[in-house]
């Protein structure tokens, strides 16, 4: 089992931003188990809180961007890889201004701090989800196109494509995540001249300067041109390279574009929210494109949440069959209510109850139209759990079992003569002093049939 990581202290780094050329103080700081990553503004009233949640994309124009209930987060998709790349789960990252420090226009330096704080593991494991099939999403404006397939580990390929001759085709390759740091983290973003007119004129990029953004020259430069990068730039002299930059940068790899695309993927799809298992091909991938590809992945994965039944072999021998099951339990027909325990461990268990015409309650619930009762099947789904709280003393048959409360209880659809019931609980905080509080969910019939939050304590005959 893979556990959740944070950061085991604070650290803090400087730097402007890009765009608005504003000074900003970035704080990475723990936290707890399933927090994810979330932005706080701390130069705010209040402190607000943003999750880094694709569903609060509002612009990709010049970086991704995030808005909730009118608070704003830019260009945080650097900060975002870097995350993902040092193999984290859960941290706070708080900021005193909208947009996130450029640093050198790559990863690296939100890298070096997150090493400098240490990793801390939780005791709490990590949520993956699996990629059974192929999932994708096509920009057709741009032709752009990213998709997902399965994969035994999260690895990502970008294709770039900008159909000029200073840049060409480039591609990009991740792996492993755990490459990230030495092959992708230090891959800095990139203009093209044409573009770097455009966000001059809008009076854009003010925290711009050649050693946080490579510059292909796609065009001739003009004399108005070459003024105005000299004075964006701070240069008294800006030439052209034989390879097409701009001079005072010297590219770290030859596929650097692609490599920082690719860089770019790994921050936008964090917004999903979920680990990802699975290979990511990204063809001429953009905030856009990647963005909305997070939307999606993270609609799907909800809709399968919410609606997922784990599948268990019932032809394998039980971990305890019906006469191990009464060695623990006090419980003795009629008011037994499972046949099986499938699986157990330390925080969950998996019980089973084959639903026959036979059982006592069809009598009277309801006559010529027979329907478990729901009180019953919470009742069984208590049992699978007292089983479980059992397990943790050495003479479980000294033992009774008590409901302390219920909670939560929901009926989806009716139990009939002839299914099979599976009882799946799990620990929501652990066992102590033989009280068990837990989540109990029933399935049959490859669906959701009954819910509940349950909580019982074990006591001394």
């Amino acid at each position: 089992m893979v556990k959740q990581k944070t950061i085991k202290a604070s650290i803090s780094l400087t730097g402007v931003g890009l765009h608005t050329g504003k000074e900003v103080k970035i704080t990475f700081k723990p936290a707890p188990i399933n927090n994810g990553y979330t932005f706080v503004r701390v130069d705010l009233e209040g402190q607000p809180i943003i999750e880094a949640d694709a569903n609060y994309v509002v612009n990709t124009q010049r970086g991704t961007n995030l808005e909730k209930l009118g608070v704003k987060i830019q260009t945080p998709e650097h900060v975002l890889a870097a995350l993902v790349g040092c193999d984290l789960d859960n941290v706070i990252i708080e900021l005193d201004a909208s947009e996130l420090p450029i640093m050198d226009g790559s990863s690296k330096y939100f890298v070096e701090a997150i090493e400098k704080a240490g990793i801390h593991e939780l005791e709490a494991k990590r949520n993956v989800y699996v990629v059974k099939e192929i999932i994708s999403f096509t920009d057709e404006e741009t032709g752009s196109e990213i998709l997902v397939m399965p994969n035994d580990d999260y690895q990502i390929t970008a294709m770039v494509d900008f159909g000029t001759k200073v840049l060409g085709t480039q591609n990009a390759n991740l792996k492993s995540i755990s490459d990230f740091k030495t092959e992708i983290a230090d891959s800095r973003t990139f203009s093209f001249l044409h573009e770097l007119e455009s966000l001059l004129d809008d009076g854009l990029i003010k925290g711009g300067d050649l050693n946080n953004a490579i510059v292909y020259v796609d065009k001739e430069i003009s004399e108005k041109t070459m003024n105005s990068l000299k004075v964006a730039f701070g240069k008294e002299e800006i030439s052209v390279k034989p390879n097409g930059i701009l001079d005072n940068l010297t590219l770290h790899y030859p596929n650097e574009a692609a490599r920082h695309k690719l860089l770019d993927v790994i921050g936008d799809l964090s917004l999903i929210g979920t680990r990802i298992q699975g290979k990511v091909i990204a063809n001429k991938p953009g905030h856009f494109v990647n963005t909305q590809f997070a939307k999606k992945m993270a609609k799907i994965i909800k809709i399968e949440q919410r609606n997922h039944v784990p599948v268990y072999d019932l032809n394998l021998e039980p971990l305890m069959d019906i006469h191990k099951i009464m060695s623990v339990l006090p419980h003795r027909p009629p008011f037994l209510f499972i046949d099986r325990i499938i699986e157990m461990s330390e925080s969950h268990i998996v019980g089973m109850k084959n639903v026959t015409m036979n059982e006592g309650f069809f009598v009277g619930h309801f006559p010529g139209a027979p329907v478990m009762p729901g009180v019953i099947i919470v009742e069984a789904m208590a049992q699978t759990g007292g089983i479980l709280v059992l397990s943790t003393v050495p003479d479980p048959e000294n033992y009774l079992t008590y409901f302390m409360k219920i909670d939560n209880v929901k009926f989806k659809h009716k139990v009939l003569p002839g299914d099979t019931l599976t009882f799946k609980c799990d620990l929501i905080t652990p066992i102590r002093r033989g009280i068990c509080h837990m989540q109990a969910n029933a399935y049959a019939n490859g669906r959701l049939v009954a819910e509940a939050e349950l909580m019982a304590q074990i006591a001394k005959k």
